[in-house]
């Protein structure tokens, strides 16, 4: 049985507070944000072809706050790089 996103994040979660050993955590929302955005865009250009106005439509974001996102995170440069 498959876990959905939701699950594996709350997984995910349990296991990085454990592994804190008893250290007080900082900037959670901020980590999981960056570490789930990243996946989800370079996924979502790669199911829409890399097609920017399409993935833009798919996630509900202004094509100009999509492309941002693609350069934040490397996205775009990683794809020009493979090929």
């Amino acid at each position: 049985m498959s876990m959905n996103i939701e699950e594996c994040v709350r997984v995910s979660l349990q296991n990085y507070f454990h592994d804190l050993g008893g250290e007080v955590p900082s900037n959670v929302y901020e980590m999981v944000i960056r570490l789930v955005e990243k996946p989800l865009l370079e996924e979502v250009m790669l199911q829409a072809d890399q097609n920017q106005s399409k993935a833009a439509e798919w996630l509900g974001l202004n094509r100009n706050t999509l492309r941002k996102k693609l350069l934040e995170h490397g996205v775009l440069e990683s794809r020009r790089n493979r090929g």
